[in-house]
């Protein structure tokens, strides 16, 4: 019987277990992107590099970034993959600086315990690694740490530079576009479409008559945009815009006031005025509604000291009503009409003749001269306080050198010392403008008088507002009655219309005590 055999097979050699691996790749400004460092170079490099060592790529992750922009949101990513693929212990990258920015990076990839492979540089690096080789990895990881310092330190450097020279350094704000100078060097210059809408704003917001939601509808209404949205601009953005200096001319950077090579779209008044208004020291405490009646905010009921306040009725008609703020108040409804009427007759009283207005000029001149003398006092206080404020400058400055005081301090208080000097200056600046037009603002005003009437039935809300606000106050409504008090002067020119004989001089009005109000 025959012996049976089994044929013998030689075994078939077992196929190695290739090994896992993620790529990383990153730029860190667009610099780099022209210097060789692009992601596609660095990624076939890196994929190269695994073909080559039989390693499966079983993922990518690429950042481009700038070297100051905080958070690598695909780094972050890559090391959540890491954590959850324990059997992916590869990482592959082209060098050091490409993987770490800061220390933190280096700890949290070396906490999560893969081998590293630094393909241009040569090196793999893991917990089996030599210390010698770990060291000198920590070296290349202060040294990226300290190109990216250097980086940053750079930038800041130059935008300060460029604050000196008095350029703004960084994005324009809106109603300026960042442009290229003739020098070469980014500016900002008024952007046609959005610098008169924040003219604008600034205007209505000095008023006090609107609060920053209302003056934001508003603008928004108006056309004022952000320019990469095109969505209208929010309150909290409304509040920025009147809040910076740099609509004046100047501008702050890092804690010091600089003179800007831009152009202004608000002079200082107005943004002083402006600035008032936010600090709640001139703001009305009566805000208008989202239509534009013209006597929001001007009339009081005579019945309970509410206010009276418009509304649109069948889209067509207005009625001013009592707010009833304080309770059920049984003042009626009135016309906007029945107002308007009655204000013209209230204006009709200042109406007066040429003789009368000849004598009223001779009145501003004769009292110019004592005006004259209180501003030239008022300049010389100012003068006295800006010299003061400037001694403490230098003196500080001595400190500051002597290390009496460390540079902190002396920025802070040199700034604010500089800012309320700067305020002395402009007021001077004012009383001078202001003595140069004393009579022709006093003429002015006594021909508005003259034809306040006139004026009143041929303008439209605002301007009619305007001149109430500026003739009368105390204005109130009750029993179908309009009871007004009028402003000084206007208060004293009534009396010229109203009085028994104003050719006698012994019967002209006194306008000796009338000087204070020219002041305003």
């Amino acid at each position: 019987m025959a012996k049976s055999s089994r044929a013998w097979r030689k075994p078939e050699p077992a196929q190695p277990t290739r090994q896992r691996a993620v790529v990383y790749a990153r730029v860190s400004s667009k610099e780099q992107e022209r210097e060789g460092f692009s992601i596609p170079s660095q990624l076939k490099l890196l994929k190269d590099y695994a073909d080559a060592n039989g390693i499966t790529v079983v993922g990518e992750h690429v950042d481009v970034e700038t070297a100051k922009q905080s958070g690598r949101s695909n780094f972050t990513e890559m090391l959540s993959f890491l954590r959850k693929h324990p059997t992916v212990r590869i990482l592959l990258v082209e060098k050091t600086d490409r993987l770490y920015r800061n220390l933190k990076d280096w700890v949290t990839v070396d906490e999560l315990d893969v081998e590293i492979h630094l393909v241009k540089e040569g090196v793999v690096l893991s917990n089996d690694s030599r210390s010698s080789e770990k060291f000198m990895h920590g070296i290349k990881v202060l040294m990226a740490k300290n190109y990216i310092d250097n980086l940053s330190e750079e930038t800041r450097k130059g935008m300060l530079e460029k604050a000196e020279q008095g350029l703004w350094p960084t994005f324009a704000p809106i109603g300026y576009l960042n442009v290229l100078g003739v020098s070469g060097k980014k500016v900002i210059e008024v952007d046609p479409k959005l610098a008169p809408l924040v003219q604008q704003l600034f205007s209505w917001y000095a008023t006090g008559q609107f609060s920053l939601k209302e003056v934001g509808s508003r603008a928004r209404r108006a056309g004022l945009t952000y320019r990469k949205s095109g969505t209208g601009v929010g309150v909290s953005t409304v509040h920025k815009i009147l809040r910076n200096r740099i609509y004046t001319g100047t501008f702050e950077w890092l804690g010091k006031t600089y003179v800007g090579s831009h152009e202004a779209l608000v002079s200082d008044d107005l943004w002083y005025a402006v600035q008032d208004v936010l600090d709640n020291r001139s703001a009305s405490k009566i805000r208008g509604s989202q239509y534009d009646f013209t006597f929001t905010g001007m009339l009081t009921c005579g019945h309970c000291g509410c206010a009276l306040v418009g509304e649109l009725k069948k889209k067509k008609y207005i009625y001013y009503h009592c707010t009833g703020f304080k309770g059920k108040c049984g003042e009626p409804y009135v016309r906007e009409e029945v107002l308007e009427e009655r204000f013209a007759g209230v204006l009709s009283q200042l109406r007066f003749d040429d003789e009368v207005f000849e004598l009223l000029q001779r009145a501003l001149k004769e009292s110019l001269g004592s005006e004259t003398r209180e501003r030239a006092a008022a300049v010389q206080r100012l003068q006295a306080e800006a010299e003061r404020l400037q001694k403490r400058i230098e003196a500080m400055y001595i400190d500051k050198l002597d290390g009496a005081i460390d540079d902190g301090f002396y920025d802070r208080m040199q700034a604010q010392w500089r800012e309320e000097r700067a305020r002395c200056l402009k007021d001077i600046e004012r009383h001078h403008r202001a003595d140069d037009s004393y009579i022709d603002s006093g003429v002015a005003l006594l021909r508005l008088a003259k034809d306040a009437h006139r004026i009143f039935e041929a303008k439209g809300p605002d301007e009619k507002r305007t001149l109430l606000n500026l003739v009368l106050s105390n204005c109130s409504w009750a029993n179908g009655e309009l009871s007004t008090k009028f402003r000084q002067p206007f208060d004293l020119l009534k009396e010229t219309n109203l009085g028994p004989d104003t050719k006698n001089p012994a019967k002209r009005p006194d306008f000796s005590q009338s000087q204070r109000w020219l002041r305003g």
